[in-house]
C-alpha cells in the first residue's frame, strides 16, 4: 500500500531527480568534505600551538630571546623595528616585543587588542619573562594598544572583502547572466544578428567595470564610518588595482559560462571557483595558516594576488607600481582564462 502512495511516489521522483544531477550531489555531500579538509589543513592539530612574536633588535634583544626560549607556546623572530611593524600590520606576528635601549627601559608590547590571540600572546610571553626575572626586581611593562594606522584585524580584513566582492561581483554578473540567455535560447538569437560576438563577450567586463568605483567607495567609505579605517597609500591606485582585478576576474566567469547549459551547473562552477578562493586566499585569516607546501600555490591565486597588492596599498601606502608581481599574476590569469573560454565558448 505504500509504495502506490502518491505521495511516496512523488517522494522517490524528487530522490532520483536529486540523485540524476551531479551538481546537486556534489554540493550537498562532496563540498562540505572539501571545506573540512581544507580548514582542517589550514587549523590542524599540531601540538600546542605557536604564537609568532616579533622582537625588536636591539641591545636586549639576545637577553629576551633566551629568556622567551624556555616558553612552548611561543616562537620569536629577531627583526628591525620597521619589519615588525610591517609584519603586524600584515597579521604575520601576534605581538611586537620593544626591550628598548637599557636594562631601565620599560618592556613594550605592541599588539593589537580586538585579537585575542594577541592578548593570550601577550601574557604569555610576560610571564614567560617575569618568571625568568627570578629574584630580580619585576621588569618594567608598557602595552601600546594604540596599534599603528593599518595594523588593525579589520584594517587587514577589509581589503580581503573587497577583493572577495569584485570576485563574486565578476562571475556571477558574468557566468550566470550568459548562461540564462544560452539557456533560455537568446544566444542563438543574438549571434544571428549582425551584431559582433567578441562585443558582446566584451560588453560584460565593461559593464562590470563600471560598478567598481562604486563597490570600492562603498566598502571603504562604510568601513571608515563605523572602524575608522583608512587609506595609508593613493586611493587611485586602489581604484586602478580594483578595476584590474575585477577585469582578470571576469576571464573566470566567462570561462565558466563557455560550455555550461543551465544556470545550475553554471552556479556549481562559480561556487567551485570562488569557495576555495574565499578560504586559501586571506580573506578571512591569513593564508599562512595552509601548509608551507601549498603556499606557492595559494600565492599564485588570482584573488590571493590582488588582496596581496591592495593590502600593501591600504595598509602599508605602497604605489601600484611597486606591486609588479600580482599585477602580473593577475593579468596571466585575465588573459589566459579569456582565451581559453573564447575557444570552448558555444552560442547553442
Amino acid at each position: 500500500m505504500l509504495t502506490q502512495s502518491p505521495l511516496f511516489l512523488l517522494t522517490m521522483a524528487r530522490v532520483r531527480s536529486f540523485l540524476r544531477e551531479p551538481g546537486a550531489v556534489f554540493w550537498t555531500f562532496g563540498f562540505p568534505l572539501l571545506i573540512t579538509v581544507a580548514l582542517g589543513m589550514a587549523f590542524r592539530d599540531q601540538g600546542p600551538p605557536r604564537s609568532v612574536v616579533a622582537l625588536v633588535d636591539g641591545p636586549r634583544a639576545a637577553e629576551l630571546r633566551s629568556a622567551l626560549e624556555a616558553e612552548p607556546s611561543v616562537a620569536v623572530e629577531v627583526m628591525s623595528s620597521e619589519i615588525a611593524a610591517a609584519r603586524l600590520r600584515a597579521a604575520r606576528v601576534l605581538l611586537v616585543l620593544d626591550g628598548g635601549r637599557d636594562a631601565n627601559a620599560p618592556i613594550v608590547y605592541r599588539f593589537d587588542p580586538s585579537r585575542p590571540d594577541a592578548l593570550s600572546a601577550r601574557r604569555a610571553v610576560d610571564d614567560c619573562l617575569q618568571r625568568h626575572a627570578g629574584q630580580k626586581p619585576v621588569w618594567p611593562t608598557r602595552d601600546e594598544t594604540a596599534v599603528a594606522r593599518g595594523g588593525r584585524y579589520v584594517d587587514w580584513m577589509v581589503p580581503g572583502l573587497l577583493g572577495m566582492q569584485l570576485l563574486s561581483g565578476a562571475l556571477w554578473g558574468t557566468a550566470w547572466t550568459i548562461v540564462n540567455a544560452r539557456q533560455r535560447k537568446l544566444l542563438k538569437r543574438l549571434a544571428a544578428t549582425p551584431m559582433r560576438r567578441g562585443h558582446f563577450l566584451l560588453s560584460f567586463r565593461l559593464a562590470g567595470l563600471l560598478f567598481v568605483p562604486l563597490q570600492v567607495a562603498m566598502l571603504f567609505a562604510f568601513a571608515r564610518l563605523a572602524f575608522g579605517v583608512r587609506i595609508q597609500g593613493d586611493l587611485l591606485s586602489v581604484l586602478g588595482l580594483s578595476l584590474f582585478g575585477s577585469w582578470s576576474f571576469a576571464g573566470l566567469g566567462l570561462l565558466c559560462a563557455a560550455r555550461s547549459q543551465n544556470t545550475e551547473t553554471a552556479n556549481g562552477l562559480v561556487n567551485l571557483v570562488t569557495m576555495p578562493m574565499f578560504i586559501l586566499c586571506g580573506v578571512f585569516f591569513s593564508s599562512a595558516k595552509f601548509p608551507d607546501l601549498l603556499q606557492p600555490v595559494i600565492r599564485f591565486l588570482p584573488l590571493s594576488a590582488f588582496n596581496e597588492a591592495l593590502r600593501h596599498i591600504v595598509n602599508d601606502g605602497t604605489s601600484l607600481l611597486n606591486e609588479g608581481v600580482p599585477l602580473a599574476i593577475l593579468l596571466g590569469w585575465g588573459l589566459i582564462s579569456a582565451v581559453v573560454a573564447l575557444r570552448l565558448f558555444r552560442w547553442t
